[in-house]
């Protein structure tokens, strides 16, 4: 197991992540089905945004918050759909990464789960 301590890092994390999330029952129907992602220009975003978010590179251009709205009006994104993406996303790190930067990355993904879980579930409320 090595750290969590470069770009290169990021990549085989974020890579890995998304082949898991891509074969899931769960939430890979969002990403394949729904939003129809371009995974060439969806994984060099994801690379500068976790980059930017565990280094402080600030390299990350965009509101990942206002790209899920849409998203959610098509299919509701509920709270079972974030929790999900957290499994898989520390199971990914779990199963490359150690140490501090790998932790902070647990942490911060389980922030930003919550916080859009419920922003989707606000946006979903009538009125």
């Amino acid at each position: 197991m090595k750290k969590l301590e470069s770009r290169e890092d990021i990549e085989l994390l974020v890579n890995s992540f998304y082949q898991k999330v891509i074969k899931d029952e769960t939430i890979g129907f969002f990403f394949n089905d729904i939003a129809k992602v371009n995974w060439d220009k969806h994984l060099p975003k994801m690379y500068s945004f976790w980059e930017s978010i565990l280094f402080g590179q600030m390299t990350y251009k965009g509101n990942p918050m206002a790209v899920h709205f849409p998203i959610n009006e098509m299919e509701a994104m509920e709270m079972k759909h974030f929790e999900k993406w957290i499994e898989l996303w520390k199971k990914t790190i779990e199963e490359n990464f150690v140490g501090e930067n790998a932790d902070t990355a647990i942490y911060k993904a389980e922030n930003i789960a919550r916080l859009m879980a419920y922003k989707m579930e606000m946006a979903r409320k009538p009125g």
